[in-house]
């Protein structure tokens, strides 16, 4: 059954929904069993799964004002597979919950999932279900399983004399986010950035494969998320901010907000690059850029000092 074009999920009704959903999730060859009986069957290598689950709310994770329901598909999925690249490993799976009100246009929850789709086929994944329910506002819930060749890594292995690194763009969603905050749309390179993410996926296995200590992803913001490298790992982290050139367009949008740039890359998130530690000495993979190091104690500094602004996003 195919919605009208101004239909609701009301008019298109629970199964309805399913069924639509259903057509626009191609199954992989991990998939033993996909949508259509009360859970899946996925294929699992060496007996071990990743699992990792992120909830986004409207209004707080996204705005359908801000960008359309294909590009909060790719963000929602985005920052689930993300977080399996961070353990050096890759998604095979999806399972999405869609909360959602009853006039909502069905034509926005499928495009959602077409969104969702094209993201999952950049690592191979699969949707293999999930579950739809009514509510006062949207709601996404993603949960991603996935596998690692070898071990994991883990955020609580960095050492003293280790170099932190970086792969891919780092505070080019929170220059979006500040723009479309202002009621703007423009510069665009930043607000496509904050509407549909970019991880590199592939950088995980790399960094793992080169003996990284420890990873994680940029979600909430680079100061924090080193944060949580240094408190699992027992030690202190030094960003050093030499290491990041500003891009033009940050650049812009700091002039024109009055703010500082730098901001943007050491307390933005959403972009969802991967922060790693490696032993001294180790050829960094292609893609990776040295930003910092660690040494004994505890915490976060820039440039060797205490930092004054913000680290990051909290949700509470």
């Amino acid at each position: 059954m195919t919605p009208p074009a101004d239909g609701t999920l009301a008019d298109l009704g629970e199964f309805g929904l399913i069924d639509e959903l259903a057509r626009r999730f191609e199954q992989g060859p991990a998939v033993l069993l996909g949508p259509g009986d009360d859970a899946a069957v996925v294929a699992v290598p060496d007996g071990r799964v990743l699992v990792s689950t992120d909830l986004h709310v409207e209004g707080r994770h996204f705005r359908r004002d801000w960008a359309s329901a294909t590009d909060i598909g790719h963000r929602v999925a985005a920052a689930n597979l993300a977080d399996l690249s961070a353990m050096g490993g890759r998604a095979t799976a999806l399972t999405v919950g869609l909360a959602a009100p009853a006039e909502l246009p069905a034509g926005w929850a499928l495009e959602l999932a077409e969104g969702i789709a094209a993201e999952c086929a950049l690592v191979g994944a699969s949707v293999v279900g999930g579950d739809v329910t009514g509510a006062d506002q949207v709601m996404v819930s993603v949960t991603a399983l996935g596998s690692v060749t070898g071990d994991p890594v883990r955020r609580s292995g960095a050492g003293p004399g280790d170099v932190l690194a970086i792969a891919g763009r780092q505070g080019w969603a929170a220059g979006g986010l500040a723009v479309l905050t202002r009621g703007f749309r423009s510069p665009r390179a930043l607000v496509d950035a904050y509407r549909r993410p970019q991880p590199p996926y592939d950088a995980g296995a790399q960094a793992a494969a080169a003996g990284a200590t420890s990873m994680i992803d940029v979600s909430d913001g680079l100061l924090a998320d080193a944060g949580h490298l240094a408190t699992a790992s027992g030690v202190a982290i030094d960003v050093r901010t030499e290491a990041f050139a500003i891009a033009e367009p940050m650049r812009a949008v700091g002039a024109a907000l009055g703010a500082d740039p730098l901001r943007f890359i050491l307390a933005g998130g959403d972009d969802h690059a991967l922060v790693a530690t490696f032993p001294a000495g180790t050829p960094l993979p292609e893609g990776w850029a040295e930003i910092g190091v660690v040494t004994d104690g505890a915490g976060v500094t820039v440039d060797g000092g205490p930092w004054d602004g913000p680290t990051g996003h909290l949700h509470f």
